[in-house]
């Protein structure tokens, strides 16, 4: 049974950084397909950005702020979205994932 709920037990953290600008973000998978998550979801393009991806099981302890259940847009799928780095950046990150991600804002 345990297995069954581990199907989506995977996660990727993306770094990227630019014009002075570093950032880390834990993408973990809850509902989204096993090849769409790893070729689409974790392979972001950000013009100007150095981006770097690693898989993991889970997303590593040490997040301000995670993003639960976030729904992508137009699609139905979810993901837990754990941000790492400047705290204060949860002003914004905060209203962005209820509000547009229809998420539920934890603070660990």
């Amino acid at each position: 049974m345990l297995a069954c709920t581990q199907v989506h037990a995977e996660a990727c953290v993306v770094h990227s950084s630019g014009e002075g600008l570093k950032m880390k973000v834990c993408q973990q998978n809850r509902t989204i397909p096993q090849k769409l998550f790893h070729d689409g979801f974790c392979q972001p393009t950000l013009p100007g950005q150095q981006v770097s991806v690693e898989f993991v099981d889970q997303c590593p302890f040490g997040s301000f702020g995670v993003c639960s259940d976030a729904h992508v847009d137009n699609m139905p799928y979810r993901q837990d979205i754990h941000y790492y780095g400047v705290a204060s950046d949860a002003r914004y990150l905060k209203p962005f994932c209820e509000q547009n991600s229809k998420g539920l804002w934890i603070t660990p």
